[in-house]
């Protein structure tokens, strides 16, 4: 049976133990450093998910580190979750909670350079951060809770976005032990990427330095090459070198684990081709592999997180537990725009998919383009240049394509213009368009940027598909000739009527482009040949609910009438003597799901009074979120009721407009700024912009200039501040926030103390959901602590923390348990907690004075240093929860 000590302790945050070594058999490789940190997260009705965060040295490096579980000994596989370049460990937090809660022994870093990690960013190096991989698959092996194909082998998955998504494979291809993996919108070749056909990515390139920190945050070697080709405008061969041999098809032919590949349509960075490139060469080593195109990516967009997230349970669910049930779904799916919702204008998406992935070349047709000749320049210093895509903001854009939205600019003169016949009937291309052309330039290389644009029957529009552009490099050797350009792969629907523009520009925003001006001419040689994949098949739109669902729903309700007639009750009246109370909360009981006796929340009742910050306080399935669940209107009750200024809460109550709401995660739009994101927010809500009081609420959030901003530049604390700010729009009376400092560091919580300390102090109430005490006892000027559903104290901060009936006793020596034991046990006192140090005891008062219990301390021969009252919230809480009912 579980202590109460170990029930308290087990899910503190901020209370740190001093632990033994790590992995001794590692020896000289990995060293701990400091000490581990333990909590335990989960959703009321769900399993508790434990973290331990750890700081590891690999080879002088200290390497932050996050472990969840589920908790026990059984033996379980592993997954390791890399994050994505410019982030840290705490970006795939959620992720990791969700596996562990899946059955997964699931291990995160941050990656050397980033986070709280040491040492320089070497881009994936094998013998720096791949290392660093294959030291925490050793770490793995030496948890008696990890299932094991051998010896120091643990059954082992990798998945990671971008920068995580790489190492994933990588240490596939130099680690034999990784059993399956899950690489997200990332780069098989990092060359050729950034250097595509010779032709410098100079604009994301810039952006992949400056969000690493800046140069001088990179090995020498790579800073030194990125300076020397951001100078010249030109990779050369050595900078190519450096970075293939950092890349996952360096190791190609190592790489034979199952691979499920999840790549985004509307990035510029990743484009399509680098999955096509790992999709080839890990099938063609025998290994299972799906292949998932997402609507979003790198310039922004929808990642479909949830969707892809499930797949890639569904993925290791067969590959590493063995579940030949599984879901792994289809060889390869695309995500496809079909139309607007009405209700939000958000861009409505579905899938289409085959059995097998058919590459970018499947079922080719060819588009006649006309022969002739066409001459343009390149201007003086390449200005200004061609714009296609924009990182963050083409993938907004990208999704709606199909619906005529999109933004490039062609300048006169400086591109080549083939058009093809209107279309007879509509055209879905899904691939890599191709074309040859014959191309001169006056003097040296020739530098091109092709693009495929859907023009509308009039001529008046022109839409880029994911506003994708492909360079190309053509050398003197190959000039006169004929060349084949392969355009970038797309998937998108031309309707009938429409015509296919191929463009040849000679600049571009997001790329180098030769600064001495020069002319080219291009012939297209050949039709345009556009690959249609025949073997996919979308899936069908789902009927109008009225075609299937009245008649439904007219049994439905009248069964439903006929069986809760009996129960019906009108809605409660408003009661006038609570209107000016911001929350009552009377008898509150809630079951969990199939259970008739299990409680989440059982018997809760407090009350909130305006002006208060109120802090709901409680372990992992205390029933916190159960109950703010049960107050944004979200799910019913069983039995009790709240009231919101007098008014009972249902479902879509009309007091509810009164209420607003954080919950961690909100999602913004990474290409617009924090107040276009806020403007649109409160647009969908259909309420008058002048009841928004937007600039009162941005006042109050603190976000200053920062609100021209792109959001994708903003930093976590800043996002969490424009999510609070957000649900601050209208001013509701009563604010609700759950964990709003999750992610943050220390100058960002305080940062968000004082957003919550303002907005109370117009009058108004706050209640925030927190696990991080010592900010709850600055911030908060009244508590409800929660236990197993059941209210344990309620009342201000000062009261509880100052309560005569806790006493700290400290020791001139180590307490033992069996001292601790027999002081709970003594008559008057209601509990005994040891201290972390193990030189105190947290007692709480039952009857007994603080003389009758130095008394007895002295009569059990214990060392006394000290007695007095405690006053901290987080022993007072912890001695609470100790003594709460059972």
């Amino acid at each position: 049976m579980e202590t109460p000590v170990a029930r308290t302790s087990r899910w503190r945050r901020l209370l740190p133990r001093k632990r033994g070594r790590w992995a001794a058999g590692l020896a000289a490789l990995v060293v701990l450093a400091g000490a581990g940190t333990w909590t335990a997260t989960a959703d009321d009705g769900g399993p508790a998910v434990h973290r331990q965060d750890r700081m590891m040295r690999v080879e002088g490096v200290s390497i932050d580190t996050s472990y969840f579980t589920t908790g026990g000994t059984r033996r379980r596989p592993a997954v390791l979750i890399g994050h994505g370049f410019g982030g840290s460990k705490n970006d795939v937090r959620a992720q990791a909670e969700q596996l562990a809660g899946a059955g997964y022994a699931v291990l995160t870093w941050s990656a050397r350079g980033f986070g709280k990690s040491g040492g320089e960013i070497a881009l994936n190096a094998p013998d720096r951060e791949v290392k660093d991989v294959s030291r925490l698959i050793d770490w793995l092996a030496d948890r008696p809770e990890v299932e094991l194909d051998a010896k120091g082998d643990p059954r082992v998955g990798v998945t990671g976005a971008s920068y995580g998504g790489a190492v994933s494979l990588l240490a596939a291809g130099y680690d034999k032990r990784v059993d399956a993996i899950a690489p997200q919108i990332t780069y098989w070749n990092l060359a050729d990427a950034l250097f595509p056909d010779g032709v410098f990515k100079k604009l994301w390139a810039g952006i992949f330095v400056t969000t690493g920190g800046g140069c001088q945050k990179f090995e020498k070697q790579l800073c030194d090459m990125y300076e020397r080709v951001a100078v010249s405008g030109k990779p050369d061969a050595a900078a190519r070198a450096l970075l293939t041999e950092r890349s996952p098809s360096a190791v190609a032919d190592r790489i034979k684990v199952p691979a499920l590949i999840v790549q985004g349509q509307s990035d510029s960075l990743f484009p399509l081709g680098q999955a096509d490139a790992m999709a080839e060469a890990i099938s063609g080593n025998g290994a299972p592999v799906a292949v998932d195109w997402i609507a979003g990516g790198h310039d922004g967009g929808d990642l479909e997180t949830d969707r892809v997230r499930q797949r890639i349970g569904g993925w290791f669910d067969r590959y590493l537990k063995g579940d030949k049930g599984a879901d792994t779904g289809p060889g390869f799916r695309v995500t496809r725009t079909g139309g607007i919702d009405s209700t939000d204008g958000a861009a409505l998406t579905r899938g289409a998919s085959s059995d097998t992935y058919p590459g970018l070349s499947s079922g080719g047709e060819t588009i006649g383009l006309g022969r002739r000749t066409q001459t343009f320049h390149n201007p003086a210093g390449a200005n200004p240049p061609a714009i296609s895509a924009v990182p963050g903001v083409g993938g907004g854009l990208s999704q709606l394509s199909s619906l005529g939205v999109g933004l490039s600019i062609d300048f006169p003169g400086q591109y080549a213009r083939f058009d093809s016949a209107p279309l007879d009937t509509s055209l879905r291309v899904t691939g890599s368009p191709t074309v040859q052309v014959d191309v001169r330039a006056e003097r040296g290389d020739a530098v091109l940027f092709g693009k495929v644009y859907d023009v509308s029957p009039d001529g008046r529009q022109q839409v880029l598909p994911s506003q994708l552009v492909a360079p190309f490099r053509i050398p003197q050797s190959q000039q006169g000739k004929g060349v084949r350009l392969t355009l970038p792969a797309i998937d998108h629907q031309f309707d009938a009527g429409h015509r296919l523009r191929l463009v040849l520009s000679a600049t571009d925003l997001g790329y180098a482009s030769p600064t001495e001006p020069t002319t080219y001419s291009v012939t297209a040689d050949g039709p345009l040949t556009v690959p249609t994949a025949p073997a996919l098949k979308t899936a069908a739109a789902t009927l109008p609910w009225w075609t299937w669902g009245l008649p439904a729903a007219a049994v439905v309700i009248a069964s439903l009438l006929l069986l809760t007639a009996r129960r019906r009750t009108a809605t409660p009246a408003p009661d006038p003597a609570l209107a000016g109370v911001p929350l009552q909360i009377t008898g509150l009981s809630k079951k969990y799901a199939k259970s008739a006796d299990r409680y989440a929340v059982k018997e809760l009742s407090f009350r909130v009074e305006k002006g208060q910050v109120l802090g709901l306080l409680g372990p992992n399935g205390a029933g916190k979120t159960t109950t703010l669940r049960m107050l944004m209107g979200l799910i019913t009750p069983d039995d009790g009721e709240i009231r919101v200024f007098g008014q009972v809460i249902r479902p879509g109550a009309p007091v509810l407009s009164r209420v607003g709401s954080f919950v961690e995660g909100a999602g913004f739009l990474p290409h617009l700024s924090g107040r276009a994101n806020l403007d649109l927010y409160w647009q969908a809500t259909g309420r008058p912009a002048e009841d928004a009081h937007i600039e009162e609420a941005l006042e109050i959030a603190g976000l200053g200039d920062a609100l021209a901003r792109a959001v994708r530049t903003y930093s976590q604390g800043m996002r969490q501040r424009l999510a609070i700010a957000q649900a601050m729009l209208g001013m509701p009376d009563l604010l609700i926030l759950d964990e709003p400092t999750n992610g943050l560091d220390p100058p960002q919580i305080r940062e968000m103390r004082d957003v919550m300390i303002r907005y109370a102090a117009g009058g108004r109430t706050v209640i925030v959901s927190s696990h991080l005490l010592s900010e709850v006892e600055q911030s908060c000027t009244h508590l409800v602590v929660m236990d197993r559903g059941r209210l344990v104290q309620a009342g201000p901060v000062a009261e509880i923390t100052g309560s005569g009936d806790m006493l700290l006793v400290t020791s001139a020596q180590d307490v033992a348990e069996p001292l601790v034991g027999k002081v709970a046990a003594l008559p008057g006192i209601g509990s005994a907690v040891r201290t972390d140090d193990g030189r105190g005891l947290l007692v709480r008062l039952d009857g007994a004075t603080p003389s009758e219990l130095i008394a007895e301390l002295v009569r059990l021969d214990m060392p006394l240093t000290g007695v007095g009252p405690h006053r901290r919230l987080e022993d007072a809480f912890l001695t609470l929860i100790s003594g709460g009912p059972a």
